[in-house]
């Protein structure tokens, strides 16, 4: 099975210029997990929604590779039949002319 997640909007500090440091700004969260379903064992994707948003507000990250980086572990550690999980932030106000993203992407070795 796959899961889609797709433009889930925040409003977050998350960056390393001073403006982002202090005031809110738009992000959107693409997931995608393929999962083994076996004996009615699935994923909820409410679930997953709320624990990126969770993350995303606490920890307030810098970078958005540290926030790929404990997203994807966090959801892996939850769900242990993840066998691909492909994350992507975008920031898309802050280049007037661009949107600008960072994605990950994680396969099982099985």
């Amino acid at each position: 099975m796959t899961i889609h997640i797709e433009e889930l909007t925040l409003s977050s500090i998350i960056g390393i210029l001073d403006f982002e440091r202090v005031t809110p700004q738009p992000i959107v969260v693409d997931i995608l997990i393929d999962y083994y379903y076996i004996d009615n064992n699935f994923i909820n994707y409410a679930d997953v929604i709320s624990l990126v948003e969770e993350l995303i507000k606490i920890q307030e990250y810098e970078l958005l590779e540290d926030a790929l980086n404990e997203i994807q572990e966090k959801l892996l550690h939850t769900y242990q039949n993840i066998k691909k999980l492909t994350l992507k932030i975008s920031k898309p106000e802050i280049i007037n002319h661009a949107n600008v993203a960072i994605s990950t992407q994680w396969i099982a070795n099985n």
